[in-house]
């Protein structure tokens, strides 16, 4: 007699919900994968521009090379190639000068050190203080047992880095890749984001841009690959009921036949759809996404990060005409207006590009994400969940979930891959889908 596959009821098509039915399709489990909107990518998505038809992304998101489980979920819909990688990160300081930091082929952890001494932005003090906390890192990763607890100003401050090291390197870098800022930030997520990144090997710190609209990475010719997994949208998941120890799922007002749930919404969805799952509180930090189109080319670099203002990073999506402004930790412009947003931006970015001064803006559009991620603080790592629940069938997915890694992509590809690795053990058929980080 042929087995039936257990089927499994995944809630939000996110990053997460999308990578455990990726992952749970490919090892033969039925999925139905219930999305609220039309399309699929939940805070790393694309959607038509209103009046203009024109596909943008809610927000730049970019991965780097030791994204292991954001490659292998590209892989698994073969759009990998769709991801364009750069090893240059290019610094601009008010005025217009450039620095680049490139990895070299030196083995690791010497591998961005030519260029490192090259900096243009810090003095040589400022550099040196900087190599020796990078040391320490190296030194401290594996044996301070506090990391979780400090955040990562008062590590920095503890290592004697100068108030220039801090504002022009560690913040640069870290409050982008964490979207907190050093002070709210656990030492532990800048620990991790150095030493993935920058020194455990250059193809580790290669910057991964999609060269397409996100939706089209998760367009459904990429699912036909998974034929076990059935798309819905418009097709919200409305509660998740527990009986007698085990869970299902409602969608339009009717239960779903399903031997497994995974719920990959976001935390304060979720408590709307489950109001009696026992879940600690995390604070929310924010993101803007500025988009700004202008009538001529305002520079010839792919991308940038801005030193010593409110802007972070932009991003070239269309031969210098359109820019796509990030800033993360964006509290400071929650209260602002769209008008306000955009004034404060093209003030600035006239600072670092002087083509902006004679180019006219044609357009613009502000996204402001309030609940961007969870805030990655000192001790929010025990109030992160576990994939596992109270009930037996039910599981939890999401960057907010405890993945090791803060919010990010990859994060939410680890909590999908995690949740669904706890389907298949409850299913008597265990997998391993999580791969380790490339150290």
């Amino acid at each position: 007699m042929t087995q039936v596959p257990p089927r499994v009821a995944i809630a939000g098509g996110g990053l997460a919900g999308m990578a455990a039915a990726a992952a749970l399709g490919s090892a033969g489990f039925e999925v139905d994968l219930y999305e609220a909107r039309s399309f699929l990518g939940g805070r790393a998505a694309s959607y038509p521009l209103p009046n203009s038809g024109e596909a943008i992304d809610n927000c730049q998101h970019i991965l780097l090379g030791c994204c292991t489980n954001l490659r292998d979920f590209y892989a698994r819909l073969g759009v990998e190639g769709k991801v364009r990688f750069d090893r240059t990160y290019y610094f601009l300081e008010p005025g217009g000068r450039r620095s680049q930091l490139r990895a070299a082929a030196l083995p690791a952890p010497f591998h961005f050190l030519g260029s490192f001494i090259r900096l243009r932005f810090l003095s040589a003090s400022d550099k040196l203080a900087v190599a020796r906390a990078l040391l320490a890192i190296l030194r401290e990763r594996n044996g301070r047992t506090d990391l979780d607890q400090i955040t990562m100003l008062e590590w920095l401050k503890e290592k004697k880095q100068p108030p220039r090291a801090i504002d022009r390197f560690w913040r640069q870098i870290l409050v982008s890749a964490v979207n907190e800022e050093l002070d709210r930030m656990a030492a532990c997520h800048g620990f991790q984001v150095f030493w993935l990144g920058f020194l455990t090997g250059s193809r580790n710190s290669e910057m991964g841009v999609p060269a397409v609209p996100l939706g089209e990475l998760y367009c459904l010719e990429a699912w036909k690959r998974l034929p076990q997994v059935r798309l819905h949208f418009r097709t919200p998941v409305e509660q998740i009921v527990v009986r007698d120890g085990r869970a299902s799922v409602v969608v339009a007002g009717a239960p779903q036949e399903a031997d497994f749930v995974i719920s990959a919404l976001p935390l304060d969805k979720l408590r709307q759809v489950a109001p009696l799952l026992p879940l600690s509180e995390l604070d929310c930090s924010p993101i803007t996404g500025i988009h700004l189109w202008f009538d001529r080319p305002v520079t010839d670099l792919p991308h940038a990060t801005l030193l010593d203002r409110t802007v972070q990073w932009f991003f070239n999506r269309a031969g210098g005409r359109y820019l796509l402004l990030v800033v993360s930790a964006s509290r400071s412009l929650l209260e602002l207006s769209r008008a306000e947003i955009i004034e404060l931006a093209i003030r600035e970015l006239a600072e670092f590009l002087p083509a902006v001064r004679q180019a006219s803006l044609e357009r613009a559009h502000v996204v402001k994400e309030v609940r961007a991620t969870f805030s990655a603080s000192p001790q929010a790592e025990s109030l992160r969940a576990r994939p596992e629940t109270l009930a037996r069938n039910l599981f939890l997915a999401g960057d907010w979930t405890r993945t090791g890694w803060p919010a990010t992509m990859e994060g939410a590809v680890r909590s999908g891959y995690l949740a669904a690795e706890a389907v298949a053990r409850a299913a008597g058929c265990p997998h391993r889908f999580l791969l380790p980080d490339p150290i």
